[in-house]
């Protein structure tokens, strides 16, 4: 093994499917297994002794599953974990956010023996999901009982870090009339956090695009429904924003309002990589809202947001994103910071109380 290379625990109990992996997996030069375990028992020892720098677990094992491993690792010695398992596609939500919420990186669906195309389509695809959890911070999450919801103080004490944008921020007092939030797949966990923190009186619309693959949006409403106080649901075509409502872009459609901030489809062009795009969205409420808009920005790679942040934060309006020190994968943040969009960086603790403390006044 060279200093370069990922070191990697497989916690698998199909003999099959761990012979694939590690065949995956070791004929990677930036790739290297440096244990294996048949369940999550036999898993935790392997992590203590290897210290790997990400942990693939399947998920449904006896003894100890994959679920339980990922809640005992993020509780006691917590690193980046890839769930692989075949049933973590897309029509499997409620394993997906149970997995998240437990502390999970990310699912992967378990490769199968297949043509010598599929098979490096496969490697290249896992081999570069590691390389990106392996660089990601991840803090001790520890296990407790679901406790229920109470709405945070209206006057928090937070902190905040300003950040010195190339464009000055003339409007230092917000009057904010809506909340717009972008993200990925990776950002389900803190949308989830700053959503539960958000009191049931919560005066404005929330409107959120997200990259998720297909099939996941209708079990993402239906989780975060159960988990905050706020109603969530996908916006609709001719709808206004209601106060206290959180909206989310449709499937393979861009969401943004017309000249009476009505929501509307629309399709994506050749240019745009992603269908929701986070900078369509953005934009369009930019356009609307003006100064009364804030945008906030999550983890996510590539560049979607930043170009949208930026229009928010022209026409006055307010702009945030997830600071570094949370381990977020920094690609769109870290694009609208280059840009001088974003006026503040804030860790996901902080920004529910930050939007409490900003709507309802110090």
């Amino acid at each position: 093994m060279t200093v370069s290379q990922k070191k990697v625990v497989l916690v698998e109990d199909s003999p099959i499917a761990l012979e694939i992996l590690q065949r995956l997996l070791n004929s990677s030069p930036e790739v290297a297994v440096v244990g294996t375990a048949r369940d999550g028992m036999e898993g935790l020892d392997i992590i203590t002794q290897t210290q790997p720098d990400v942990i693939c677990t399947d998920l449904l094992m006896e003894n100890m599953d994959g679920l339980e491993l990922t809640k005992r690792v993020m509780a006691q010695d917590p690193r980046p974990i890839l769930v692989i398992s075949n049933f973590v596609q897309n029509t499997d939500v409620d394993n997906i956010f149970r997995l998240l919420q437990a502390g999970a990186a990310d699912v992967f669906p378990k490769p199968t023996a297949g043509s010598s195309t599929d098979y490096e389509r496969i490697k290249a695809a896992l081999v570069a999901k590691i390389k990106v959890l392996s660089s990601m911070k991840v803090a001790v999450k520890p296990q407790q009982q679901k406790q229920p919801l109470t709405p945070p103080p209206v006057k928090p004490t937070t902190s905040v870090s300003s950040l010195n944008t190339e464009k000055k921020v003339t409007n230092t007092t917000y009057d904010i009339q809506v909340i717009s939030i972008g993200a990925s797949t990776r950002g389900l966990q803190a949308i989830q956090k700053i959503f539960c923190k958000l009191p049931a009186n919560f005066p404005l619309p929330i409107i959120c695009t997200l990259h998720v693959g297909e099939g996941v949006l209708s079990g993402l409403v239906n989780w975060l429904s159960c988990e905050c106080s706020l109603k969530v649901k996908v916006a609709e075509v001719g709808e206004s924003p209601s106060p206290g409502t959180i909206y989310f872009a449709p499937e393979k459609n861009h969401l943004e309002l017309d000249s009476r901030g009505k929501f509307i489809y629309s399709k994506t062009l050749s240019t745009e990589k992603h269908c929701p795009s986070i900078t369509v969205m953005f934009k369009s409420i930019a356009r609307f809202y003006g100064r009364t808009s804030a945008g906030i920005l999550l983890t996510g790679l590539g560049n979607d947001g930043a170009e949208g942040l930026q229009a928010i934060s022209q026409v006055g309006g307010l702009t945030v994103a997830q600071d570094e020190k949370d381990g977020v994968v920094f690609g769109m943040v870290k694009e609208a910071i280059a840009l001088g969009a974003a006026q503040y960086l804030l860790s996901i603790k902080d920004i529910a109380p930050f939007l409490v403390d900003t709507v309802f006044g110090k």
